[in-house]
């Protein structure tokens, strides 16, 4: 399941960054096309272009339904980071940081160095000695903290 999902992201933002930013699809032909059910594609939906993450989806139901998909443009890279520091919850599982990690890195906000420190900041190797369900609270925390610290440092310090 985790590899149909990847495949639909990938043709997504594909798609997105063939048309400038914003794309217009029916689920049903989407899911045709990468053969798979309407429910898939709602689900990486969902779980993958969320506001945090920076898209904005809307969507028609109907026979004439349709989803558009746009990529939230952000005018700085300082920007951006406040953005999603603001969006983070209570806590912030390790998935959930490669996927911002992983979304800084596609819009050349952070370098492939930051990238790799902020992932191993925030791995469950390095919150080991953690019981697990302090875990998340303190991967926040950290990641939190070093975005602040990415936010407030000169953007050419960490931009590509």
């Amino acid at each position: 399941m985790a590899r149909l999902s990847d495949n639909i992201e990938a043709l997504l933002k594909q798609m997105i960054e063939q048309n400038d930013g914003s794309i217009e699809i029916t689920r049903n032909e989407l899911a045709e096309q990468v053969k798979c059910v309407p429910s898939q594609i709602t689900y990486v939906l969902t779980t993958r272009f969320t506001n945090s993450q920076g898209y904005l989806v809307e969507s028609r139901r109907g026979g004439g339904g349709w989803i558009r998909i746009t990529r939230v443009v952000h005018q700085s890279a300082a920007r951006y980071l406040m953005h999603a520091l603001n969006n983070i919850g209570d806590s912030l599982s390790q998935h959930q940081t490669s996927v911002l990690v992983r979304n800084f890195l596609d819009y050349n906000i952070i370098n492939q160095h930051t990238a790799r420190l902020l992932l191993a900041a925030t791995s469950d190797q390095a919150l080991v000695t953690l019981e697990p369900q302090l875990r998340d609270n303190v991967r926040m925390n950290i990641f939190k903290n070093m975005l602040i610290s990415l936010i407030t440092t000169q953007e050419s310090t960490f931009q590509k």
